[in-house]
C-alpha cells in the first residue's frame, strides 16, 4: 500500500472541502471494506483519505408519513437489525441480510455499498473498467467472462453492477441524495448508475468532490415486494443473478410493477417489458414465467455466460411469485 494523507473531518462541509476536483487524488473512507482492498491491490492509490466516520448526522434510520430516510453512514449491520426496516420494508431487510457476512455487515455502510466498485477480475487486477490489450482489443468479449453482463453489454463495459441491495431499493422507488461544493442534489437511485463509454469515466454519477449523504424511500404501505438472488454456494458468495420486485395490486390483479435485475448488466437493470406484461393481470406461475421471459428477451450473452440468462429468468419468476404471496418464499 502506498503512503497517503489521512484526515478525519467532523462535518459535511469540512469533508467536501478536503476532496479534490479530479478522481485519483482523494478517496472517501467510510467502512473501508472495499476501498482498503483496492488500495492493497494497488488498483487505487489516493494521496489522501478523507475519513467521514465522525460525521454523526450521516447515520441513522427514520420513518415518517412520507417514507424512510437512511443515512449513508448507517452500517448494513444496523440496517439488518432495524425493526422499522423489518416491518415496513421487509424485502430490503432480507436483501441487507444476504448482502454480506456478519463481520462485513458490521463495518460496511449503506453509502459504501451503493458506491462499491465492480467485482470484475479484470478491474481488480488493475486493467481498468474497460480492459483492452496492447493492440486496443477488448479483453472481456473473448476472455474469461462467465460472470459478466448479459444485458447492456453492447459497448465496451461488460462488468456487472456489484450491489445486491440496489435492485430492491430501486424497485421500492429509492432516491439518493448527494452533497458537494455546489450544494445538494437528489436523483432517482437508478440514475446514479451509468455505463461508462471511455476509460476516464466512472460507473456512478458522483463527482470527485461529492459525498453520498442519505437514501430516501417512499411509503411502501401499499406495496408487495420481494428480493431474490441465486448464488453458486448457499454460504456467502457473490450472486449470479439478483432481482427486486415491487407490486401494487388492485384486487387480485397487478396495478403496477417495478422490476429490477442485478448482476446481469453494468447498471441495475430495469425490466419495463416485464412490468408492462404484468399490468392488469393476476399473478400465477405462468404469468410470472412469461414476464421473466419478456425481461430477458434482449439478453446478449458472451462466450461463457449464457447460463446466466436462464438463472435470471428463474430468479425473476420466483421473485414475482414471492412478492405476490406477500414475501413468502
Amino acid at each position: 500500500m502506498r503512503p497517503f494523507e489521512y484526515l478525519s473531518p467532523t462535518s459535511r462541509t469540512q469533508a467536501i472541502s478536503l476532496l479534490g476536483a479530479a478522481w485519483g487524488n482523494s478517496e472517501i473512507l467510510a467502512g473501508g471494506t472495499d476501498l482498503l482492498a483496492l488500495m492493497k491491490d494497488d488498483v487505487l492509490s489516493p494521496k489522501r483519505l478523507v475519513n467521514i466516520k465522525d460525521i454523526k448526522d450521516l447515520r441513522g434510520v427514520s420513518l415518517n408519513a412520507q417514507g424512510l430516510r437512511i443515512g449513508a453512514l448507517t452500517t448494513l449491520g444496523d440496517l439488518a437489525d432495524d425493526e422499522t426496516l423489518k416491518k415496513s420494508y421487509p424485502a430490503l431487510n432480507e436483501a441487507v441480510l444476504e448482502a454480506a457476512s456478519p463481520q462485513i455487515r458490521n463495518m460496511a455502510t449503506l453509502g459504501g455499498n451503493l458506491c462499491q466498485r465492480p467485482r470484475c477480475w479484470y478491474f481488480r487486477s488493475g486493467l481498468g473498467l474497460l480492459p483492452k490489450d496492447e493492440s486496443g482489443k477488448e479483453l472481456v468479449a473473448d476472455g474469461e467472462n462467465r460472470y459478466h453482463a448479459i444485458l447492456g453489454n453492447e459497448g465496451p463495459a461488460k462488468f456487472v453492477s456489484p450491489s445486491t441491495i440496489v435492485p430492491i431499493l430501486v424497485a421500492y422507488g429509492a432516491k439518493i441524495r448527494l452533497e458537494g461544493p455546489k450544494g445538494k442534489r437528489e436523483l432517482p437511485l437508478e440514475k446514479f448508475y451509468v455505463i461508462p463509454k471511455s476509460g476516464t469515466e466512472r460507473e456512478h454519477d458522483l463527482r470527485p468532490n461529492e459525498i453520498v449523504t442519505e437514501v430516501t424511500l417512499p411509503s411502501a404501505s401499499d406495496v408487495k415486494a420481494a428480493h431474490y438472488e441465486i448464488r453458486q454456494k448457499e454460504a456467502f458468495d457473490w450472486p449470479l443473478a439478483v432481482t427486486g420486485v415491487a407490486l401494487k395490486m388492485r384486487g387480485s390483479n397487478v396495478e403496477s410493477a417495478r422490476i429490477v435485475l442485478g448482476y446481469v448488466a453494468p447498471v441495475p437493470w430495469p425490466a419495463p417489458e416485464a412490468e408492462r406484461f404484468l399490468a392488469g393481470k393476476p399473478i400465477d406461475k405462468e404469468t410470472a414465467q412469461k414476464a421473466a421471459e419478456a425481461a430477458l428477451a434482449n439478453a446478449k450473452p458472451l462466450s461463457q455466460n449464457a447460463y446466466k440468462v436462464k438463472l435470471a429468468r428463474v430468479a425473476l419468476t420466483r421473485a414475482i411469485m414471492k412478492a405476490a404471496s406477500g414475501g413468502a418464499a
